[in-house]
């Protein structure tokens, strides 16, 4: 998936490159009034394409190199992971089992029963550690490794309804 948004991002920035390049190349033939102001300004656009190019590929690779997705397409055995089914209704989880073990994989499967939720773990800080959507009819696979044992708060994160707010189950990290 990394692989597949690099080469969306390049290709889009290749492309708005060459429109740039096609414009300034372009833009030269036109005759002016102001041939010396014109002829400066060429070079100062020509400096801020590159400055604008140059920002354009580091925020991209500092944006997509820490991923922070786990590969979810990756096989275990049997004895290499825990599994979690979750399953969301109005207004309530229901998760089979709740406990399970630190630096083990879990993976949870995650189904909506009912409308759309959101599937969000969150750490004893409330900081988002995983998430997920729970569709009805469609099981979506979430693989985590918790490093830490603790308690990690369930809760949903698409608006459901009037109780959604009191969406929130515990998930036990030993």
């Amino acid at each position: 998936m990394i692989s597949t948004v690099y080469a969306i991002s390049l290709a889009g920035m290749a492309f708005i490159a060459a429109v740039f390049i096609f414009v300034i190349k372009n833009s030269k033939e036109v005759e002016a009034d102001y041939p010396s102001v014109i002829q400066k300004w060429y070079g100062v656009r020509g400096k801020w394409f590159i400055f604008l190019a140059i920002l354009g590929i580091t925020v991209t690779f500092l944006s997509t190199s820490p991923y922070p997705i786990a590969d979810q397409e990756k096989t275990y055995e049997d004895n290499e992971h825990q599994v979690v089914k979750v399953g969301a209704h109005q207004w309530y989880w229901t998760m089979v089992p709740n406990t399970v073990e630190s630096g083990k994989p879990v993976a949870f499967y995650v189904t909506g029963e009912d409308v759309n939720h959101g599937f969000g773990v969150y750490d004893d800080n409330l900081t988002l550690v995983a998430q997920t959507q729970a569709m009805p009819g469609y099981t979506n696979k979430l693989i985590h490794t918790f490093d830490k044992p603790g308690k990690y708060k369930i809760l949903c994160l698409e608006y459901c309804g009037l109780a959604h707010h009191a969406m929130i189950t515990e998930l036990t990290v030993n």
